[in-house]
């Protein structure tokens, strides 16, 4: 599967239904060669004030389905979510 089939997926917190955002990028370990994650601008969102973004990284053992239209990730339980502020020129 290709990161720009996953950017135009919705993704979606299993156990409320709500709509957390869209793929920006990927969350790469590179001395592994491994997903740790996907990072998320966050709905609504896209551009803040000064040109940052909002971001949700959601580590890769929180995905529970990848689907045709839809990526269902598990939210609740896991403190490991992490908000970003990235600048434009990162």
């Amino acid at each position: 599967m290709k990161i720009t089939e996953l950017q135009m997926k919705d993704v979606i917190a299993m156990e409320t239904g709500e709509r957390l955002g869209y793929i920006s990028d990927l969350d790469i370990d590179t001395q592994r060669g491994r997903l740790q994650g996907l990072v998320l601008t966050l709905k609504g969102k896209a551009m803040g004030l000064f040109g940052k973004e909002e971001e949700l990284v959601i580590p890769w053992d929180q995905i529970v389905n990848i689907g045709a239209d839809v990526i269902l990730v598990k939210k609740s339980g896991y403190s490991g979510y992490s908000k970003s502020q990235k600048s434009e020129s990162d």
